[in-house]
C-alpha cells in the first residue's frame, strides 16, 4: 500500500499515475485505487518494464508500468 505507479496506457499512450491505497482511501479522481479494484490487483508485485491487461467495465486494457515509486 502507499506505492505510486507510473503508466502508459498502450492503446491511448495516455501517461497515467496512480496510487494503491486501502478500499477505503480509494479515490480514482484523486489518482488512488484500492488494491483490491482490478487494476490494483494487476499491478501487486509488479516492476518497471512489465505489462499487465486488465479487464475494466469499458473492455480489456494494457498498460506500461513506466516507474514504481516507494513513498
Amino acid at each position: 500500500f502507499g506505492v505510486t505507479v507510473e503508466l502508459e496506457d498502450l492503446e491511448t499512450e495516455d501517461g497515467l499515475t496512480y496510487t494503491i491505497v486501502g478500499t477505503d482511501e480509494a479515490d480514482v479522481k484523486a489518482g488512488k485505487i484500492s488494491v483490491t479494484s482490478p487494476l490494483g490487483r494487476a499491478l501487486v508485485g509488479k516492476e518497471s518494464g512489465d505489462e499487465v491487461t486488465v479487464q475494466t467495465p469499458g473492455g480489456v486494457r494494457r498498460f506500461a508500468i513506466e516507474d514504481v515509486l516507494y513513498r
